[in-house]
């Protein structure tokens, strides 16, 4: 299983420019950082001072990837003017994320895979103390791709697979999966783009993907007779962190046909929070975010967003995991709002 990197340049340096560009407009991480008055919140401010007041960090992933579309679709519907203001910020993938989250200034949340998560809590056994969860997302399946020579999983060994770059959800999780079938391949590690045209040309006998589906190259690329996605069954292997799912026709038409499915397995994703003191400004920050992103889930929901926030449960748990509590506070009003009579 692949370790996580703690050192100070893997810590500080693995984001690009643009992202310590946004990092360093933010004030410095601090947990002991005290809470701005509430005469001062509640004073006339300059545009300038109630932006920087309500504002916060999103650590998504990359351009091509579902946490950064999901990211981008949260600050559009959180985003109140100079009252509530989400910055989605371009990582090199969900699975840095967390690093993000507890290292780089200005990062107040982050979507992260849970297996990931897991991984992490194994070798820093606090972080259930330093990060809460606000919103259990949705799922990112497996997609196996493969020329058509490759007719099973075991055809794979010996094979070149690419796994995207590192980083990603796909360089992390993709391997582990190969790992625990038993299957031992030639790993690539270069951009997903790259690697499909390497496939066609036979240089490459599969790439690895996981993200959320559909996938634009595959919806929209043109594939050969015989490339395919292959079937990865759900067992006691898998049963710890991730979920069953399937590939269907509605999918990916051009790829499947109609009324069969390819089963895979699915990684579940998290919105975390770093967990701010409760007399803190970037609390207060926070706390203000959850209560937009909660009360106004419907609007995700409706036409022009993805349609797997119609299956959100904002109450779902994280296990292992402390729900933030400006998200339990949320849920417990509603509750009580729930009980009491008209």
């Amino acid at each position: 299983m692949r370790k996580f990197g703690f050192s100070a340049s893997r810590g500080t340096c693995f984001m690009g420019g643009v992202l310590l560009a946004i990092a360093a407009l933010f004030p410095n991480r601090s947990e002991t950082q005290t809470a701005t008055a509430p005469s001062k919140l509640n004073s006339p401010q300059s545009l300038s001072d109630r932006m920087n007041t309500w504002s916060v960090g999103l650590a998504g992933g990359q351009l091509e990837g579902a946490p950064i579309r999901f990211a981008a679709e949260i600050a559009r519907v959180v985003d109140d003017g100079p009252n509530m203001l989400v910055l989605p910020i371009v990582t090199r993938g969900p699975v840095e994320n967390l690093n993000a989250l507890l290292k780089l200034r200005g990062v107040d949340l982050a979507i992260v895979n849970s297996d990931a998560l897991e991984e992490y809590k194994a070798q820093v056994p606090d972080i259930a103390k330093r990060v809460v969860y606000v919103l259990n997302l949705f799922p990112s399946e497996l997609h196996i791709f493969v020329r058509p020579e490759i007719k099973s999983l075991q055809d794979l060994a010996g094979k070149k697979v690419n796994f995207n770059t590192f980083g990603t959800a796909a360089a992390y999780t993709g391997p582990l999966v190969l790992s625990r079938l038993g299957i031992d391949v030639e790993k690539t590690f270069i951009p997903h783009p790259v690697a499909l045209e390497q496939m066609r040309k036979g240089e490459l006998a599969a790439v690895v993907f996981i993200t959320s589906k559909p996938i634009d190259a595959f919806v929209r690329g043109r594939w050969d007779p015989g490339f395919k996605f292959l079937p990865v069954p759900y067992d006691s292997k898998f049963e710890d962190y991730y979920l069953p799912s399937a590939l269907t026709a509605a999918d990916y038409p051009n790829l499947i046909k109609q009324d069969e499915s390819v089963s895979t397995i699915a990684v579940p994703a998290v919105l975390l929070s770093f967990n701010w003191p409760a007399n803190s400004n970037r609390y207060q920050r926070v706390s203000r975010f959850v209560d937009y992103l909660f009360s106004r889930i419907d609007r995700l929901q409706a036409p022009g967003f993805d349609p797997k926030w119609k299956s959100i449960n904002l109450a779902a748990s994280v296990p292992g995991m402390t729900r933030s509590p400006s998200a339990q506070m949320w849920l417990d009003r509603q509750s009580r709002s729930q009980r009491t009579p008209q």
